[in-house]
Formats: structure tokens, sequence, C-alpha cells
């Protein structure tokens, strides 16, 4: 059986760490992801560099995803392929290496959308007054506001059916 990519679609905080956690155990998959990267680089305050750093991350995870599918890997891409542009995009890049791709879209209400913000914001609360100043630590995620939430949840295109291999609700 040949490897392949699986691009995990959904908003902030849908769950999308969760599921790709349990995806990389079942697929014996490699997981790549934006966040984890720019944390671990710029930590969670880069300002106005972000969206440059997010994209120069996202690309070189593009590439170093033909390197590990090549060597016979599962790959999970977990950035949550917001916008359709982005998910023909990741899909015809791939098809151009005959690499094939799953897309899974993980489906949240609104609700749960947003009790998944508020335990998020306050773990992040959390581990940062319990962070000693002495010690390296990489932030687990980002704190997204209400304002940021509203915007992200504006700039998030949720997939047609055709799009979708794996609906997860």
């Amino acid at each position: 059986m040949e490897a392949k990519v699986f691009i995990v679609c959904g908003k902030i905080c849908a769950g999308k760490s969760t599921y790709t956690k349990k995806l990389i155990k079942e697929k014996k998959a490699v997981n790549l992801s934006v966040d984890e990267i720019t944390l671990a680089l710029f930590g969670s305050h880069c300002g106005e560099m972000h969206d440059t750093y997010c994209e120069r991350t996202q690309n070189y995870l593009f590439n170093k995803s033909l390197q590990l599918v090549k060597t016979g890997m599962n790959v999970i891409l977990d950035w949550g392929f917001w916008q359709k542009e982005e998910r023909d995009f990741a899909k015809q890049f791939f098809k151009n290496h005959n690499i094939q791709t799953e897309l899974h879209y993980i489906d949240v209400p609104y609700e749960k959308w947003q009790q998944n913000l508020e335990k998020r914001n306050a773990r992040i609360l959390q581990e940062e007054a319990q962070k000693n100043p002495k010690e390296f630590s990489v932030p687990s995620d980002y704190f997204i506001d209400q304002n940021i939430a509203a915007k992200f949840h504006s700039l998030f295109e949720v997939p047609t059916p055709d799009e979708v291999d794996v609906w997860v609700k």
C-alpha cells in the first residue's frame, strides 16, 4: 500500500489536534503542524510577521511531506485548510506528484466550538501562570480572544460534501 497525505480541515479549536492524535495511531502517520513549528520557533507573539511565518512554514511542510511520503510514511497536514482555495491547492499539489490525499473535515457545532475556545484559553492561562521563568517552555497553543475568534470564524469556508473524504462530527 502506498503512503498518502491526510489533510485535516476545520476551524481553530474544532478538535483537529485531538482527532490528529487518533489518526496518527490508526494510519501510522507523522503529523506536520504549522502551529507546532511556529510556536516552537517564534512563540505566541510574533505580531505582524505571523502570517509570513505561517506561509513559510506551510511551504516547508508541503516539501517535507513529499520527502516523507516517498519513504513510505503516511503524512497528516494539520493546519486547518480554512478556505477552498487552500484545499484545492493542497490536493492539486499532491496530485501533481502522484500522491493520494484524503481530506478529513472536523465539523463542530458553534456552541461546542465556543466551549472548546473557552477551555483552551483557560488551559493556556493556567500554563502561563504555572510557568517557571527559569525554564524554557514552548507554548502549547495560541490564546484566541473573542475578536480573533470572530475573525477566524468569518474566514472559514465550510467544505462542500464533494471535497470531503471523511466527515467527522
